[in-house]
């Protein structure tokens, strides 16, 4: 059922996340045309989500805000209301891992499993699929990108791990290059998608990291950027390209990897923000550690970049941290982030950054808000 709630009707649910989340990054370049981003009345209450976590936000052309749960729907906020959506509704799944709009107004939201897309009064399926062209990758303006139907891996039709491409009319499926080796297949499930210069666009996997530019895949995996059982192995969970052209790989344990196109540096290592353990895949104390109980950049689900050209980190655990090309800065409930954990990092339209976790935090220039 669709419900609605006027904003002084809402109260916030507080909780943990216990399981273990495959989050597709939320890091979008500022979108070239502005809307308005709707703004609750000063007069009423500030308003809360009624949401457990938020893991993907969308800034869409009509100016609306739509907020993704980790396991509770969708909510749309149109400066007025929230309104609710579920996959009672016709939603698909109530995972929504991310969410697009597409050159025709429609809102795409990616779910665990499946995706499915809202053209303001009714959802839509995603039945028109090409499964003939899986090793025919192309390239075009205005595609949208989907990880594949399994929750960790292919599914039968599929074959193999890779990816829907939308092109506005069908969903074809383009494989990952194989042998995908040692690694079994779930090793290659998609978590997250970005964009880079000249359209190119980049896809993060547990496994791997794959890149394409219309003309030519490749292929990032722990040889090519030197992880091994001593220093701990790939766990991609985010990807990002920065307005500089740098890609910046987020990992569940080993942190971040920075990749120049020609070499890769362990840029949570290089500033002293790694830590040992089970998320890591390696037990042994490296030199730079955190030690003890300290916020760490080593647990990371969300990359994005601000106005002004910072990179920002979303982290489980440490809450936030942003590289502005020198030093690295830790944020939290100090700089009013009373989340610790960060599944998203989105740009609206208007270039406002905001954070999605255990609420939803708009970036002011000084501090953190917490919105809704």
């Amino acid at each position: 059922m669709i419900t609605t709630d006027p904003l002084h009707e809402r109260s916030p649910r507080h909780g943990r996340v216990f399981a273990t989340l495959a989050l597709a990054a939320l890091t979008s370049c500022a979108a070239p045309d502005r809307a308005a981003t709707p703004q609750a009345s000063s007069s009423a209450p500030t308003p809360r989500l009624r949401f457990e976590t938020v893991r993907s936000i969308l800034h869409d052309s009509k100016g609306n805000l739509w907020f993704g749960s980790w396991n509770e729907g969708v909510a749309r906020f149109d400066g007025t209301s929230l309104t609710y959506f579920t996959a009672k509704d016709g939603l698909g799944h109530d995972q929504i891992r991310s969410i697009y709009e597409d050159k025709n107004g429609v809102v795409w939201f990616e779910g665990g499993v499946g995706m499915r897309g809202f053209d303001g009064e009714k959802f839509l399926a995603s039945d028109q699929r090409d499964y003939t062209r899986k090793d025919q990758w192309s390239l075009g303006d205005g595609d949208l990108w989907f990880k594949d139907d399994g929750e960790m891996g292919a599914n039968a039709q599929e074959g193999q791990p890779g990816v829907y491409r939308y092109d506005g009319t069908t969903f074809t499926y383009h494989a990952y290059p194989l042998p995908l080796v040692p690694k079994q297949s779930p090793a290659y499930a998609t978590t997250g998608f970005a964009r880079g210069k000249g359209g190119r666009v980049w896809f993060a996997t547990y496994g791997a990291v794959f890149g394409f530019d219309g003309t030519a895949l490749t292929t990032l995996d722990d040889e090519r950027l030197q992880r091994t059982e001593a220093n701990g192995r790939m766990h991609c969970r985010c990807v990002f390209e920065d307005s500089r052209g740098n890609l910046w790989i987020g990992n569940n344990g080993i942190g971040v990897l920075l990749w120049d196109g020609t070499n890769v540096t362990d840029f949570t290592q290089q500033h002293g923000l790694g830590k040992p353990g089970r998320h890591a895949g390696r037990a042994t104390q490296l030199p730079g550690d955190v030690v003890g109980d300290g916020p760490s950049l080593h647990r990371v689900f969300s990359i994005g970049e601000d106005r002004d050209g910072n990179v920002w980190f979303g982290t489980v655990e440490s809450g936030a941290w942003r590289y502005d090309g020198t030093t690295v800065r830790h944020f939290g409930a100090e700089e009013g982030l009373t989340t610790n954990d960060v599944f998203g990092i989105y740009r609206d339209r208007n270039d406002d950054l905001w954070l999605a976790g255990h609420g939803v935090f708009r970036w002011n220039g000084t501090s953190f808000e917490r919105v809704f």
